[in-house]
């Protein structure tokens, strides 16, 4: 199976498995994220021995009796015996101290749970080794917040982390590696339902149409992927009505607190609180504020930024029981289409553009580096106005606002004026406009303020 992207990343861990010292890693992330896999693609690119074993939820001896199997067959070892977990670490930290050894301990959070004081006892063997042995210990999980508490300062393992990756989703472009033959416009479409996630990606067929992929994977009964959030949130959330009450809230558009509140059944203030923190660690939900107000907390807003979450709840959970009662392209003509096209794929677009505005800014591309980037909210009291533009630059200059338009037709020179125009009604005087277009402009504009960006040149390499 062809490994696609991530290069920042296997450079990064290539580096440091090359070194000759001792070294630890510590990378997590949420599930189907690519952890493992990155992990793997970094042996399969190193001459380095490894020994990768993904820890399981049983007893200590059990997790001790398969790490040793894997022992021996590495080093062409007879069978082994080991008194518990430090034992089995430790000639492990000693095997390799005449050349380099990788040990991967995948789904690390599995065995700490099983071997107490197991970070004590790597603390120990890191500082006892830590001249003689040349082993490269790397630590994967996928609950967060445990592998996060690895870093703190009050933990046995602070100081010890050489190298640490919070694996993200991959962006819009390395998400489209896995579906280069489908259309410009139909991988913003692709993105919109399975986002950055390489495990879904994977997933999709290229001699199939963006919808049959849709239906074939999410939007039709016994699809791949019909029970993958469900089972996502209940590995983590106790209580999934809660879950389920937000998402669907946030799934229509609701977005302030309060809206949330009102508009769902969740009971208290406190519990809507507990559930958006939870399911912000858990890189489901994330909480923007305004870049030109920041600190106010009362425009900060919630919104789903796991796209597969987002369609799952818009348009499959809501509808559960007309889907089990229809045919699948009945359902989709009757429920999703219209939808999907007028107003989800074109908010997904957004999220493009965004990161479009990253990659070329972080390559020195933009007339002028900006440090922010987000929604702008505006208040005119004079005319009694407010609202947010959602896709804006901050830079040493000044603001650019940019607006993206998936629409059929091209974006003509009058629209574009219109659009500058409804902005300035706002008393708003950015000092540069940029546009997307799904199908491109019907004639170059000549306004010098303004940047024009078609969709092709947003996926060209």
């Amino acid at each position: 199976m062809k490994f696609f992207g991530r290069e920042s990343e296997l450079k990064r861990i290539r580096a440091l498995i090359d070194r000759p010292e001792l070294a630890a890693v510590l990378i997590y992330g949420r599930r189907r994220v690519g952890k493992s896999e990155l992990i793997r693609q970094s042996l399969r690119e190193s001459n380095t021995r490894s020994i990768y074993y993904e820890c399981r939820q049983t007893a200590q001896m059990s997790n001790v009796a398969s790490l040793t199997e894997l022992i021996c067959e590495a080093f062409g070892l007879p069978p082994l015996r080991f008194g518990g977990m430090e034992e089995c670490l430790d000639y492990l930290f000693r095997a390799a101290s005449d050349r380099s050894l990788v040990l991967v301990l995948d789904e690390y959070p599995y065995l700490r749970e099983s071997v107490p004081g197991l970070d004590s006892v790597l603390q120990a063997l890191i500082d006892r080794y830590g001249r003689s042995s040349h082993l490269k210990l790397i630590l994967c999980g996928s609950f967060t917040d445990v592998m996060k508490s690895l870093l703190a300062n009050d933990n046995p393992l602070y100081g010890r982390i050489d190298l640490t990756i919070d694996l993200k989703p991959m962006d819009y472009l390395e998400s489209a590696l896995f579906y280069p033959d489908f259309s410009a416009e139909d991988k913003v479409r692709l993105f919109s339902v399975f986002g950055g996630i390489p495990y879904y990606n994977r997933l999709i067929d290229g001699a199939a149409s963006v919808r049959e992929n849709i239906a074939a994977l999410i939007a039709s009964p016994g699809a791949r992927l019909e029970n993958e959030v469900s089972m996502f949130l209940r590995s983590e959330i106790s209580k999934i009505t809660n879950a389920n009450e937000v998402f669907e809230t946030l799934a229509k558009g609701y977005s302030r607190f309060n809206d949330i509140l009102s508009q769902s059944h969740v009971s208290s203030s406190p519990t809507l609180a507990d559930v958006l923190d939870k399911l912000t660690r858990m890189e489901l939900v994330e909480k923007q504020t305004p870049i030109n107000d920041e600190t106010n907390r009362k425009k900060g807003g919630y919104y789903i930024s796991d796209q597969l979450s987002g369609f799952f709840y818009r348009y499959v959970f809501r509808n559960a029981s007309r889907r089990a009662l229809m045919d699948e392209n009945v359902f989709w003509e009757r429920y999703i289409q219209e939808d999907f096209e007028k107003y989800y794929v074109p908010k997904a677009f957004e999220t493009v553009c965004r990161q479009y505005l990253i990659r070329q800014n972080r390559k020195g591309l933009l007339p002028e580096v900006f440090d922010r980037i987000g929604k702008y909210w505006y208040d005119d009291p004079a005319s009694r106005t407010n609202g947010e533009f959602d896709v804006v630059t901050k830079d040493p200059k000044g603001y650019v606002f940019y607006e993206a338009k998936f629409r059929k037709g091209p974006l003509t020179g009058s629209m574009i004026r219109e659009e500058i125009a409804q902005v300035e009604k706002t008393q708003l005087h950015p000092y540069r406009y940029g546009f997307f277009s799904r199908s491109g402009f019907s004639a170059s504009e000549a306004d010098e303020r303004v940047t024009a960006i078609p969709l092709e040149a947003v996926y060209a390499n």
